[in-house]
């Protein structure tokens, strides 16, 4: 039997602000990402979006498409990807993949003209360079320093 998709992406509204607020994730976890709570405002240009699991917020992030995305691309159509998390209540069961593979066509529909999504990774969360490997995206071999180390550039194109 063919498994059912369960998973959706949709822009951030009030209905899951309380639900969101509740995220919470292990300490090895919480330092590679924000998590929702902590991105209450958003600027233009600036994406909250929700990973649903029928009418439930599983997974969260943030997509750019502000001069903060030159830092990590030369493509002026790029689009930046950060504070990615999946609520640790519901990790293990597939949603940060379902959540990532719906990424390419939700892009295309809302957002047009991008042509790229690109995200830094830091180079100790093997977990997460997994999952991005997984579902399309590629090393660009570009590195920046964050808060905690080297990060990898990782890119997917449109």
């Amino acid at each position: 039997m063919k498994k059912m998709k369960t998973v959706g992406l949709v822009h951030f509204s009030k209905e899951f602000e309380t639900q969101l607020n509740s995220f919470e994730l292990p300490k090895e976890q919480e330092q590679f990402t924000a998590l929702p709570k902590k991105i209450t405002e958003v600027a233009d240009g600036q994406y909250r979006i929700v990973i649903l699991s029928g009418n439930v917020p599983v997974g969260f992030f943030l997509l750019h498409a502000t001069d903060r995305v030159k830092d990590y691309s030369d493509n002026p159509k790029a689009m930046l990807l950060t504070a990615f998390s999946i609520n640790h209540a519901h990790q293990g069961k597939g949603y940060a993949k379902q959540g990532m593979s719906l990424l390419r066509e939700f892009v295309q529909k809302e957002f047009p003209d991008c042509n790229e999504i690109v995200l830094a990774v830091n180079h100790k969360n093997i977990p997460a360079q997994k999952l991005y490997m997984k579902v399309g995206f590629q090393d660009t071999r570009r590195r920046k320093i964050g808060k905690i180390g080297e990060q990898y550039i990782m890119a997917l194109s449109l």
